[in-house]
């Protein structure tokens, strides 16, 4: 039986656990039929490993998206490797201990600044880079947490996933004409790496315990993946400037 990715070609940021949502999203695209290759920084031994895990081997590309020279170096790496892409994950994003756990009035304009860069401006510099490795169009995936909504201890990261998502729509007004969609997953809390480093994060999580109408499993990042997997495929041609909820429903409840 087919998969929805046969013959896509795909890149993929953001490979640094098993339980990173990234990992999931490469494990069913390659179920799904597509060959992927995976981007890491700033230790790609620790990927290649985690990649190793994978039901099929893939190439990991060095890749700091606040770095021009590795930006630049990216189309002909990938080209080498694979001929073009057909998508790409973002799944990027930090920020420095300073800008969040309830330090939101005091973080200086610098930790800000690198949220803002590596969390947000760095979706157009990696669409960018690829852009040219998709003549035929092609879909630009990433992932949010609800910028709708002041969360605990989320602090800055919450005004970068807001950047993150107005940016999402400004690529996928500009993009259209090339045939490429932009669209975002809005997922739950998960424990990811990522989430792990966020002070207090615990205290946001329990709002899943509560709210949630599906139940919610922060140790399963599949669901996330799986949405991630859908946008990159064939089935939703004429979606772009979306984000899709990957949360249990919680972005539904008013109380």
């Amino acid at each position: 039986m087919s998969g929805i990715l046969d013959g896509k070609r795909i890149l993929i940021t953001g490979v640094l656990m098993e339980s990173s949502i990234a990992f999931h999203a490469a494990k069913v695209a390659q179920e799904q039929g597509a060959e992927i290759i995976l981007t890491a920084f700033p230790r790609p031994t620790l990927t290649e490993r985690i990649a190793r895990k994978l039901p099929k081997p893939a190439k990991v590309i060095e890749l700091d998206v606040t770095n021009d020279e590795h930006l630049n170096r990216l189309e002909g790496l990938v080209r080498e490797e694979l001929g073009g892409l057909d998508g790409v994950v973002h799944s990027i994003g930090f920020a420095p201990q300073d800008a969040l756990g309830g330090n939101f009035l005091n973080t200086p304009f610098e930790s800000v600044a690198t949220a803002m860069h590596v969390s947000a401006f760095s979706l157009k510099s990696l669409t960018m880079a690829c852009l040219p490795l998709m003549p035929n169009g092609g879909s630009v995936v990433g992932l949010t947490f609800d910028a709708q909504f002041a969360w605990p201890q989320y602090d800055w990261m919450g005004p970068a996933k807001a950047a993150l998502e107005a940016t999402s729509r400004y690529l996928a007004r500009d993009l259209g004409k090339r045939n490429v969609r932009c669209n975002l997953i809005s997922a739950g809390p998960l424990g990811s790496m990522a989430a792990k480093s966020i002070p207090g994060f615990t205290d946001l999580a329990k709002v899943w315990d509560e709210r949630s109408p599906l139940e919610w499993d922060m140790a399963d990042p599949e669901p996330a993946g799986r949405g991630i997997v859908a946008l990159l495929s064939d089935f939703f041609p004429k979606t772009t400037g979306e984000i899709v909820h990957v949360d249990g429903g919680v972005h539904i409840m008013g109380a």
